[in-house]
C-alpha cells in the first residue's frame, strides 16, 4: 500500500493544477488561478461570465466580459490591470488570453 504525507499531495496538486503565467514586462507576471484554486463564488462567477460569452445575445460586450474574467482569475487585481492595459483595446489578444487560460486550466470543468 501507497503512503503519502500531504506535503506529497500538495505538490501533487500544484503541479497539476498550476496557474497560467503570463508576463507582462520586466516587473509583472499575473498568474490566472486554475478554477479549481479559486474559491466557490469565484467559481461560480467564471461559469456565469462563460455563459454570457457563450449565450446567443448579440449585446454581450466580449471585451469586457473576458476583462472581467481576467480580474476573476488573476493572483492580484493591480496585476490583471497592468496586464489588461498592455492588452488595450485589443479584442483578440484578450481573447487569445483567455483561450490560452482555458486550455491550461481546463475551465469549466470545476
Amino acid at each position: 500500500m501507497a503512503s503519502y504525507t500531504l506535503d506529497d499531495i500538495r505538490t501533487a496538486a500544484d503541479a497539476k493544477y498550476s496557474s497560467t503565467d503570463i508576463t507582462v514586462d520586466e516587473k509583472t507576471t499575473v498568474h490566472l488561478l486554475n478554477p479549481l484554486r479559486l474559491s466557490k463564488e469565484k467559481r461560480a462567477e467564471l461559469v456565469a461570465l462563460q455563459d454570457r460569452l457563450d449565450s446567443d445575445d448579440k449585446g454581450v460586450d466580449q471585451q469586457e466580459v473576458l476583462a472581467e474574467a481576467i480580474r476573476l482569475v488573476a493572483d492580484h487585481p493591480k496585476k490583471a490591470d497592468v496586464l489588461l492595459s498592455a492588452v488595450g483595446d485589443d479584442l483578440a489578444l484578450l481573447a487569445q488570453i483567455f483561450e490560452t487560460y482555458g486550455k491550461g486550466a481546463q475551465v469549466g470543468e470545476a
